[in-house]
């Protein structure tokens, strides 16, 4: 369980990312101190912000640009790749389509998963069956999108190297079965700013409710001028994740939880855009296999005293749930 931390810790992981396949990378003290640092994070906050991750931040701030590009269009434009079940549940959300816990969060968006091919994962598949929907404009959009998704998949990989030697593991103890085919998604995100002009009859000013994620890990690029995005720590104060220019915010969600037993616990966000700024956010989500079967590995239930504190998913199952019940029609 978060702790009651009061910021959220910035680490560079330069070394990580230039030593992740090394067999031994924390032989170099860099590293070693950096896997440290995710330790220390992980355990008490749950986020944490990464700096030296590799990924231009041309690219970072582009992909937001070409996303406002997009929100910026009349609605009947952006409605023409309008999210529905024929479509995978990819596309594009309207404003208080989404669902968190019962409310209507205050943000549009276009939601892009890992393609399913029919049959691919036999009937654990066909609800996410289907390709995503690119706008064609703005032009490059999906080009862009599809280049980005790759870098982050890559660093998520990296990432999830170094957590696994924080906990004490081999490199790779969260590939091959677990997360050697990970599957991933895209939420592309904008929040008016309910308290202007762009929202003068919002029912409330949450931009999205508070909740964990689902998945191994998350990346967030959100704008750099906006502070939006909340945490919530052990006493239940939100503290907030205030943008640090050429980082990603990352936070680790609920398959790591069960992974480790909750050694490991993702944390409770949400997002209020209390500016007058229109806030534009790109969330990767890198998650499990779609097929796994996520459970407490024998190395952590051992360090919790035998038993297993939490309950396995199948991650497409899980998954499948989040959608159908955040979404409404």
């Amino acid at each position: 369980m978060a702790t009651d931390f009061r910021s959220i810790p910035l680490i560079d992981i330069g070394p990580l990312v230039e030593k992740w396949d090394d067999p031994n990378p924390t032989q170099d003290q860099r590293v070693a101190q950096v896997v440290l640092q995710l330790d220390k994070a992980c355990r008490e906050a749950g986020f944490f912000y990464v700096t030296g991750h590799g990924i231009p931040d041309s690219i970072v701030k582009e992909i937001r640009s070409i996303s406002r590009q997009f929100f910026d269009l009349p609605c009947d434009e952006k409605l023409k790749i309008n999210l529905s079940p024929a479509t995978g549940y990819r596309g594009y959300q309207r404003v208080g389509v989404n669902v968190t816990k019962g409310v209507f969060d205050m943000h549009e968006a276009i939601d892009c998963y890992k393609e399913v091919k029919p049959g691919m994962y036999g009937g654990l598949g066909e609800v996410m069956e289907g390709c995503n929907q690119w706008p064609s404009d703005p032009p490059r959009f999906k080009d862009l999108m599809e280049d980005y998704v790759n870098r982050c998949t890559e660093l998520s990989r990296k990432i999830l190297r170094g957590i696994a030697l924080a906990l004490g593991g081999p490199l790779d103890m969260f590939e091959g079965n677990i997360a050697g085919d990970p599957f991933w998604a895209v939420r592309i995100i904008g929040y008016p700013a309910v308290n202007g002009k762009q929202m003068p009859d919002a029912i409330n000013d949450i931009g999205c409710g508070e909740h964990t994620d689902y998945g191994l890990l998350t990346l967030v690029n959100q704008d750099d001028d906006i502070t939006a995005l909340q945490v919530r720590n052990i006493d239940g104060e939100w503290i907030p994740a205030a943008p640090v220019p050429g980082t990603f915010v990352c936070n680790i969600g609920d398959m790591l939880k069960i992974m480790t037993n909750g050694i490991y616990e993702s944390t409770v966000h949400r997002v209020m855009n209390n500016s007058a700024k229109y806030r534009v956010c790109v969330a990767y989500f890198y998650e499990t296999n779609y097929d796994a079967v996520v459970e407490p590995l024998e190395m952590f239930v051992e360090r919790s005293g035998g038993a297993k504190k939490l309950d396995g998913a199948v991650y497409g199952k899980y998954l499948v749930s989040k959608v159908l019940n955040t979404i409404v029609f």
